[in-house]
Parts: structure tokens; C-alpha cells; sequence
């Protein structure tokens, strides 16, 4: 059927296809798209197809297909182009199409794929011709192989029935010569059963002698299993009590050895510091320099009370690093956090820990930095600066009860500064003996 949309006599363009484009002619019509596309240029491309310009014709084909249809069917421009490249490859078939009269020996898919494609007049004829002729050729086709298939089929059933035929003979022979088999086995197997029962009564009296004895045994084994694992966990607690004596007394000498030590050390170097800044003179104390009075020219206890710190000046801190053997304990992220608690966790560590490297250098002091452990996404791979220690609280202990037991570890005595915020902090630190100070203060003496 053929419609027209109004073009002009013998215009095949105006003609319409009512039905759908066979799948060979469809075939045919992509590969002459895509074996034309390699001659135009980019400009001269649809927009859609543009993307394909630099595919292989057979990628084209596979890839670009239905784009390519899509183009042809609604891009009169690119249809032209491609029909000019149509007719420079097969200039005979374009000019039988166009005076009329296609060859007749021409295939009919190649013929209605180029009349698709330059629309000459009464072109939907002809890709009507050819869907009717693919049809009828599979039509064709399709009853040969199924008369083939019937043929195969029927020789197929005649040598099934003589094959049953050969095998019922050979099976009726076997089952003859199996019954007589089977007769003869079982005269076999009556004398057969009869010597079983009998083994199997003498087998039964001989397992239950073996039961008998093997019950024996294995309470005797179960016996001594049960001792030996007594005698030998009975071993493992003494050497176990042992040992842990052992590392008591071991580890409580060493650990009250260097308390000692430490203390020593703390005793010696507060009695110089206190002989320097004393300047005591060789010589005995007078007892009447004992008498507490004010002599002309000196300082009242009014002027004392007037000339002292107060307790935000960061000048105490550093009159308690001054002391003797003092250790200097920071609780980490309280300090960052209130000095800079808009930075990265990581910074606010790097830049707290070069701080107190420098009081370290500075002072000479002790200086450990507790961080919460509990703080970290991921382990830290940190190198301490120089002076100062750093550590990082364990799973399911926090960084305040860390300190706490850093200020336990200490002997009685030795100058402990704790710089935190966190009143359960100070309150706990200075029921040991250490001295809190707000980290307030640090960060001004670190700034």
C-alpha cells in the first residue's frame, strides 16, 4: 500500500511505507549507512551519529544501528548524502532503480535496501516486494527442513524398532541364562547363610570377650589420665605461684629501687637548689637569726603579700618547672581544646607537642603528653619530639585515668605539675600529691 504526502509527480520521496522495514532490508539499508559513513565528514553527520565517525564499519554496524536507521529515516539531508555514496559504489543498481526497472537478477534485499535508501519512484514496492519475497524464501525454507526433519525422523523410528526388536531377542536370552544363574546362587547362598550364622554366633561371643576386656582397660586409662592431669595441673599451679612470686618480688624491688633512686635524686637536687638560692654561708646560723622580726631596710610581710603572683600568672608554672626533678603531666586534648578547638585532631597534636618540646628545652622539666585513645579513627604513627613523652590511653581506659596513674606511679615527694581543666582531673591529681594547674595557663606560657 502506498501513501502519498504530497510531492510532485514520479517523486518517489513523498511516497510513505505503511508497515514496518523487513529485518533483512533493514540489514541491508544499516550496512549501507554504515559503509557510506566513512566518506562524510563530521559537519556532514547528524548530531546524534557524530560520536560513531571514528568506528570501524563492522563496530558501526554492531553499535550504531538502530541510530543510524533512526538518522535515515528522519534526516532527508543525510539520506541524499548517503544516496550519493550509494550511487559511487553501484552506479548500475542506481540507475536501473531510477529509470524504473531493477535487474532481475539482482538479490531483492539488495534491491529494496537501495530503494529505501534513494527513494526512487514506487520504491515502497519494491521493499514491500522483498518482505513478501523473504517471507515466501523462509516460508520455503522452513517446509523443506521440516519435510527433511519428518524424513530423519521416520529412518530414525525404522532403526529404533529393528535395534527393539535385536535387543527383546538378547534380553529374553539373558533372562533365560539368568535364571539359571539365579537358581544356581541360590542353593549357593542357603549354604552361604547357613556358614554366616554360625560365624556370626562365634563372632558374637568373641566381641563380647573383646567389650569385657576393653571396659577393663579403658577404666584403668581413665584412672590414670585422671591422675596425671591432676599431678599436672597440681604443677602448673606450683610453678605458676612460683613465677608470679618470682616477678612480684623481682618487679616490686625494681620498681621501689628507682622510687627511691628518684626521690634521692629529687632530696639532692632540691637541697643545692635550695644551698644557691639561700647562699648560705659557711658558717652556723646564729640562734638569734631565728627570732622572726622586721629589720630597718627590709621587706615586711605586708610588702611580701604585695609582690605576689596571682594564681592565673603563667610565671607560677614556670617557679614549679624550676623545681627539683619536676615532671610536667598534660592532659592532651583538654589543652588543645581549649586553646584551639577548631583545628584537626592531628594538628591540634602536632602543634601542642612542638609547644611543649620547646618548654621542655627550655625548663629542663619532665614533660608528659596523655592523649585519649578513645580520640583515634586509626593508629598514629607519630614520632615524640624531643623531651617530651607521649601516650595514648588503651581501649577502655580513658586519658584521666591514665594520668591519675602516672601521678600514682610517682614517689611522695617529687614535684608533679598536671595541667588540665577537667575539675575530677584536679581534684584526683591533688589528692595524690601533685599540683593541677588550668590549661589556661599553659597555653599562655606556650604562647
Amino acid at each position: 500500500m502506498v501513501e502519498t504526502t504530497g510531492g510532485g509527480p514520479g517523486d518517489g520521496t513523498a511516497e510513505v511505507l505503511d508497515r514496518p522495514l523487513p529485518d533483512g532490508v533493514r540489514r541491508r539499508v544499516v550496512q549501507i549507512v554504515s559503509d557510506g559513513f566513512g566518506g562524510l565528514t563530521v559537519a556532514e553527520l547528524p548530531a546524534q551519529l557524530r560520536q560513531y565517525a571514528r568506528f570501524a564499519a563492522n563496530r558501526r554496524a554492531k553499535f550504531a544501528g538502530n541510530a543510524m536507521a533512526a538518522a535515515l529515516e528522519t534526516d532527508t539531508l543525510f539520506r541524499q548524502r548517503i544516496g550519493e555514496k550509494l550511487r559511487e559504489a553501484q552506479p548500475e543498481l542506481a540507475g536501473a532503480l531510477d529509470s524504473g526497472s531493477p535487474p532481475p537478477a539482482a538479490d531483492p534485499l539488495d534491491v529494496a535496501a537501495a530503494a529505501y535508501v534513494l527513494r526512487p519512484t514506487g520504491w515502497v514496492k519494491l521493499v514491500a516486494a522483498a518482505g513478501e519475497e523473504a517471507q515466501r524464501a523462509d516460508a520455503e525454507r522452513a517446509d523443506e527442513e521440516s519435510r527433511a526433519e519428518l524424513e530423519r525422523l521416520r529412518e530414525e523410528l525404522d532403526r529404533a524398532r529393528e535395534l527393539t526388536r535385536a535387543e527383546t531377542e538378547r534380553l529374553r536370552a539373558e533372562l533365560d541364562a539368568a535364571k539359571k544363574e539365579a537358581e544356581s546362587l541360590h542353593r549357593k547362598l542357603r549354604a552361604a547363610v547357613s556358614d554366616v550364622r554360625r560365624g556370626e554366633a562365634a563372632l558374637r561371643k568373641l566381641q563380647g570377650e573383646m567389650e569385657a576386656g576393653r571396659a577393663e582397660g579403658q577404666a584403668q586409662v581413665s584412672a590414670a589420665e585422671s591422675e596425671s592431669r591432676r599431678l599436672k595441673a597440681r604443677l602448673g599451679e606450683v610453678e605458676a605461684a612460683l613465677e608470679a612470686s618470682r616477678r612480684a618480688a623481682r618487679e616490686g624491688r625494681s620498681v621501689e629501687d628507682m622510687r627511691v633512686r628518684l626521690l634521692l635524686d629529687t632530696v639532692l637536687d632540691a637541697a643545692q637548689g635550695l644551698r644557691r638560692e639561700l647562699a648560705l654561708p659557711p658558717v652556723s646560723v646564729r640562734p638569734a637569726e631565728t627570732v622572726d622580726a622586721v629589720e630597718p631596710g627590709r621587706m615586711t610581710p605586708k610588702d611580701i603579700a604585695a609582690r605576689a603572683l596571682s594564681e592565673h600568672d603563667p610565671a607560677i608554672l614556670d617557679q614549679l618547672l624550676a623545681l627539683p626533678q619536676a615532671h610536667l603531666v598534660v592532659d592532651g586534648y583538654n589543652v588543645t581544646k581549649t586553646g584551639y578547638p577548631q583545628m584537626p585532631l592531628e594538628k591540634q597534636r602536632l602543634r601542642l607537642l612542638g609547644q611543649l618540646s620547646q618548654l621542655a628545652a627550655q625548663t629542663g622539666a619532665e614533660v608528659t603528653c596523655v592523649f585519649d585513645g578513645a580520640e583515634l579513627a586509626a593508629p598514629v604513627l607519630l614520632a615524640p619530639p624531643r623531651g617530651v613523652r607521649v601516650l595514648f590511653s588503651k581501649p577502655g581506659v580513658t586519658a584521666d585515668e591514665l594520668i591519675r596513674q602516672l601521678v600514682r606511679a610517682e614517689p611522695p615527694g617529687r614535684p608533679v605539675i598536671v595541667a588540665s581543666t577537667d575539675r575530677e582531673v584536679a581534684d584526683g591529681v591533688a589528692k595524690a600529691g601533685a599540683r593541677p594547674v588550668a590549661s589556661a595557663m599553659l597555653l599562655k606560657r606556650l604562647s
